[in-house]
């Protein structure tokens, strides 16, 4: 592992050098990797495995919409697209990426093919660290790793395709093999990740349901629809108040920050926008830092997943979730974004 700085913290970290896909496909080279569900995680991480010379199958229930999505993205019924307990059955490392509620609805189907010497994967640390809500407890010896790309598989793929990567986090929550070490890397480095990070199943889950809440999407949706609100009401168009609360951050400046940093986005800027961002950002901090404490105290209690796996089982959480959506959707600032993206160049 080599040893970064992470502004003044020294942290362990793999990469593509020091680990390389040869050595990725060395150490899986007597594996078959069952990939069950094909939703969100498991098209881009199957595919990128698949690419990269892994023997990959997928596992996914027949007459069913991702089924149909496999097909036509190229896995074969029969050779390398299964049945859900087929493809467990076949696999010596099986890749758990369905959703937070279709694992615990299929695990008492699944654990029965979690055979000694198995790796049973995850890509989120939810089914084990709440495992009193869940009821997901692994039998003691099979490993228990986890690969969690810092983004989703959309996104993954089309790194991947690019020539790039999207970093990941790992973990081992049971090594009962010795092997997870170098079962749970090779995983990291064949998915496509740009560089891998260590964590606990604890951690992954605590700060991916916070961020996720938190500036990834709940704040970011409450802060672009404040903002958006102030100018409307102080006369500003719907493309005005678009454009200077969302377009300009996605499409310019977020580049800029991913490129080389904040400062560097701000030494971009004009100086007036340098002022009034150094002169806010702390006022925004002070204002937001108690909600950010209430979310992350919530998720460590269990509050955010007993909420998550209560709603998410619902038998109408698909019309509930959807009006939600539609809702959003049928706002006039994400309206007036779907005018703002019909207009840009190529409909980019």
């Amino acid at each position: 592992m080599a040893t970064i700085n992470f502004g003044g913290v020294l942290e362990q970290v793999v990469t593509r050098e020091e680990f390389p896909m040869e050595k990725a496909r060395e150490v899986l080279k007597n594996e078959v990797i069952a990939v069950i569900g094909y939703g969100v995680q498991g098209p881009g991480q199957a595919l990128n495995l698949k690419d990269n010379g892994f023997n990959v199958i997928v596992g996914q229930r027949k007459n069913s919409k991702t089924w149909d999505k496999a097909v036509a993205d190229g896995w074969v019924p029969g050779e390398t697209l299964f049945d859900i307990e087929e493809a467990a059955q076949k696999g010596t490392i099986i890749q758990f990426l369905l959703s937070d509620a279709g694992q615990i609805t299929l695990w008492p189907t699944l654990k029965q093919y979690l055979t000694p010497g198995k790796a049973l994967y995850f890509s989120h640390g939810f089914g084990i660290t709440y495992k009193e809500q869940t009821g997901i407890i692994p039998p003691a010896d099979v490993d228990v790793i986890l690969v969690a790309p810092k983004g989703s598989g959309t996104s993954l793929r089309r790194l991947f395709l690019a020539g790039q990567g999207l970093n990941s986090s790992f973990a081992i929550f049971q090594d009962a093999t010795g092997r997870a070490k170098e079962r749970v890397v090779a995983l990291g480095i064949g998915v496509g990740s740009g560089y891998l990070f260590e964590t606990d199943f604890k951690k992954e889950v605590f700060s991916d349901l916070t961020g996720e809440r938190g500036s990834l999407m709940g704040c970011i949706q409450g802060i672009f629809a404040a903002q958006y609100e102030t100018l409307r009401k102080n006369g500003h168009s719907p493309s005005e108040a678009f454009n200077e609360t969302v377009e300009e951050l996605t499409q310019s400046l977020m580049p800029l920050v991913a490129e080389n940093g904040m400062d560097w986005m701000y030494a971009n800027c004009s100086t007036t926008a340098q002022r009034g961002a150094l002169d806010w950002w702390k006022k925004f901090k002070t204002a937001t830092q108690p909600v950010f404490d209430e979310l992350y105290a919530s998720v460590a209690a269990g509050k955010e997943a007993a909420r998550s796996i209560a709603s998410n089982s619902t038998p109408d959480y698909r019309e509930k979730l959807n009006e939600e959506l539609r809702e959003l959707r049928e706002s006039e600032m994400w309206q007036a974004g779907a005018a703002v993206r019909k207009l840009r160049p190529n409909n980019a």
